[in-house]
């Protein structure tokens, strides 16, 4: 399998068959004309928990792709990562958003972004990590890219339609993640000596992550998830790691366990709201 085999394989998830690179997918907005009043019988606490999580991922880890920006490999790759961290960035915004309406305490996107701190958010680990090398940002963005879609390809069925809209509009966006995260596993993979030990070391630091993002998941979408990671490996020509369990336990980000970087990186992000919380620009 060449990594145009296994990137055209990838796009059929597309119902447009299209095989864009990570260049935006419009600027419609996704709710518009969506109705906004929760669903009688839909838990609120249940809803606000489920944005928040994935609103937090979101947000975390487009400010580590915005680490990237001047630190790319070459300037269309810049470009690539910048664009894909916007993406992610926009699904933050909605999703805390619809968290901050579920929830009812009046706080908005910007309440939840930057005034809470690091044992409020319910990322998940692996978003938090610090950047290694930029295989470990592709081994990242494969796992991270690769479980968020399946997620959001079930939660375009969600009963709330805020969420389910929000979950249509980051399908597309997530199939180009999840593809350019490919094409550079079979890129480095199946390159050079360097390349490929890099990727292979990459992989082995990440692949403990997943067992947090399968906790709890239907065996259906684990099924999904291991298939097709093992279907990019194997088009790279490398191994799938040993084993998802770490040498000892792991912070659980959904239980608001987290590694110290989290704080450093909310640190920085939160700097300019938090110097002047009342500001307006």
């Amino acid at each position: 399998m060449t990594d145009d085999h296994v990137y055209l394989a990838l796009a059929e998830a597309s119902p447009e068959g299209d095989t864009r690179w990570a260049f935006g997918t419009g600027f419609e907005d996704p709710l518009h004309g969506v109705d906004t009043t929760l669903p009688p019988g839909l838990d609120r606490d249940e809803l606000t928990a489920l944005c928040l999580a994935l609103g937090d991922d979101a947000l975390v880890s487009a400010q580590r792709l915005a680490e990237w920006v001047t630190r790319a490999p070459e300037l269309e790759e810049e470009v690539a990562l910048a664009n894909i961290g916007l993406d992610l960035l926009g699904q933050a915004r909605l999703l805390l958003s619809r968290a901050g309406q579920a929830e009812e305490a009046g706080r908005d996107e910007d309440r939840l972004a930057y005034f809470r701190g690091p044992e409020e958010f319910r990322n998940v680990v692996l978003a938090e990590l610090p950047n290694g090398d930029f295989a470990h940002c592709v081994a990242r963005l494969l796992l991270f890219s690769s479980w968020r879609l399946a997620v959001f390809q079930r939660l375009t069925a969600h009963r709330d339609p805020v969420l389910a809209a929000i979950a249509a509009k980051g399908v597309n966006e997530l199939a180009y993640h999840r593809d350019h995260a490919a094409q550079w596993t079979v890129r480095l993979g199946d390159g050079t000596e360097e390349s490929r030990r890099r990727m292979r070391a990459a992989l082995d630091q990440v692949w403990p992550h997943l067992a947090e993002l399968l906790d709890g998941a239907e065996p259906e979408l684990r099924a999904e998830l291991e298939l097709t990671l093992a279907q990019v490996l194997d088009a790279a020509g490398l191994p799938v790691p040993g084993s998802t369990a770490p040498g000892q336990p792991l912070p659980r980000g959904r239980a608001g366990e987290h590694t110290p970087h989290l704080a450093e990186l909310l640190g920085e992000l939160q700097s300019v709201a938090r110097a002047d919380p009342g500001a307006t620009w």
